[in-house]
């Protein structure tokens, strides 16, 4: 299962990505914008503004897909990961600055869903024992009240 969770949220990292920066195409394309039908006309003509679509889409459809299996809370955390992907493509890629306030706070969040992942494990793990104590106590109860009616 670690495994389906580690291949979703990259794949809806990616297409998270692929919207944010898409809208970063797409308006860079456009520039200026102005609400009249040629600005609105010259959005409909580009094509990073339908890729930010196709980014929104498929981040619906995985999320959906994600939300089924993993716990909301820790899910929900690691989503805001792409704040720091799409800094980073900004970056690397668009030759955007990074300021120490940016990076300090990258790492914060990626260290709040490290602490979210722990946490949720040892939840899982506390759920597990605690099923097992539990099903082993009903079988003794269970045992102990078929032994007193039968005297």
């Amino acid at each position: 299962m670690a495994k389906f969770y580690i291949i979703g949220f990259l794949i809806l990292l990616t297409f998270d990505t692929l919207a944010q920066v898409s809208f970063k195409f797409a308006a860079t394309n456009t520039a200026p914008a102005t609400l009249d039908f040629l600005w609105i006309l010259s959005v409909l003509k580009e094509k990073w503004a339908y890729m930010s679509l196709v980014g929104y889409i498929g981040a619906f459809v995985t999320w959906m897909t994600l939300l089924k299996h993993a716990p909301v809370g820790p899910a929900f955390a690691a989503s805001h990961l792409e704040i720091v992907t799409v800094m980073l493509f900004s970056f690397f890629f668009l030759g955007e600055h990074l300021s120490p306030l940016q990076i300090f706070g990258s790492l914060l969040i990626i260290g709040g869903i490290i602490v979210f992942a722990m946490a949720e494990a040892d939840l899982n793990t506390e759920e597990s024992a605690s099923d097992k104590d539990g099903s082993i106590k009903e079988e003794v109860r269970e045992t102990v009240t078929i032994g007193q009616e039968s005297k």
